[in-house]
């Protein structure tokens, strides 16, 4: 990916192969007067690491000229460098409040969040698959508490500036997402708001006290909003830059409606569970992708709920939809 240079501000993108369907995992180091700024910071592998020194050595920078990090959200292939560089060279870290008890592995936050998706799961009537992700998210308690971030965390969040840079939020994806816009330049650094070739999703999370964030009806304001800001190119967390944002935008929300509207089919013709409208609409994927097929049912069922074109009713510990 090419170097972008205006008014003075340079972006080096930083780009890694990526599995899933991403494609890239891509983070960003932007050069503005005396500061040169690492936005978000890649997975914790050596592939990630090897990107950020080629780019580094190649535009003759080094890893102690980083002045700061910025993090767009909390999730693992935005945040995997960062202990990584802070333990060579003591750098700011900025985030959102939210991100710091998932980044910090607060012990608590995270027990609730496991109890949250056993609720969860439960009344989606999930059963066995359910009950074995559950497990999973036990044993990640401690399997993955190496992930947690030693450096210390400057909270920052929507409608503050930092340098020269707008932070708005755009919860959907994660309720920690921010996006950094510099108006003057027209650019967005926009973390997984927006992925061209394939749509973001809208993951389910309890928030700090435990309820369900109702993730889906988050990610479409989000989006609207973003659709209203005057940038012309969009940085994003994966895949190619985006230079039709208000279009690209425009065929996510269409998507949403016409899979609400399958959705609310399969309710009208008796599928009645989460985990049923799961399993018929994402047959190939249900099992394989369980937690991301789990949060996309549960957020568009939220969403026809809020907008009254469903309704449920809570019998013997699960909840039973119905079309309106």
């Amino acid at each position: 990916m090419r170097i972008f240079e205006r008014d003075g501000h340079t972006v080096y993108p930083i780009v890694v192969p990526a599995n899933y369907g991403l494609e890239t995992c891509n983070f960003y180091l932007l050069k503005h007067g005396e500061r040169l700024t690492l936005i978000d910071a890649g997975m914790p592998d050596k592939s990630s690491w090897q990107g950020l020194m080629e780019v580094l050595e190649k535009n003759n920078f080094h890893l102690h000229d980083i002045t700061e990090i910025l993090l767009t959200h909390h999730h693992i292939d935005h945040v995997g460098l960062v202990n990584q560089i802070t333990e060579k060279h003591s750098v700011p870290v900025y985030a959102h409040p939210l991100s710091i008890p998932r980044l910090k592995r607060d012990n608590e936050f995270l027990k609730m969040r496991v109890d949250f998706f056993e609720q969860l799961y439960r009344e989606m009537d999930c059963g066995d698959q359910g009950e074995k992700q559950v497990q999973y998210l036990k044993a990640s308690l401690e399997k993955n508490d190496n992930q947690k971030l030693a450096a210390d965390i400057t909270p920052i969040q929507g409608g503050m500036r930092l340098f020269d840079f707008s932070i708005i939020e755009v919860p959907g994806h994660a309720p920690d997402q921010i996006a950094f816009v510099d108006e003057a330049r027209k650019w967005c650094f926009a973390g997984d708001q927006l992925i061209k070739h394939i749509s973001s999703n809208a993951i389910v999370e309890p928030d700090l006290e435990g309820n369900r964030i109702q993730s889906l009806i988050d990610y479409k304001k989000s989006l609207t909003a973003f659709r209203d800001l005057n940038v012309d190119l969009v940085f994003s967390g994966h895949g190619e830059l985006i230079d039709n944002s208000k279009q690209l935008i425009e065929a996510r929300l269409e998507k949403m409606v016409i899979k609400s509207q399958k959705i609310k089919k399969l309710i009208k013709d008796g599928i009645s569970t989460g985990n049923a409208v799961a399993q018929h609409l994402y047959e190939r994927h249900y099992e394989k992708q369980f937690p991301l097929v789990m949060s996309e049912i549960t957020g568009h069922l939220d969403a026809l709920e809020a907008e009254g074109q469903i309704g449920k009713r809570f019998k013997s510990g699960v909840w039973f939809y119905y079309a309106v």
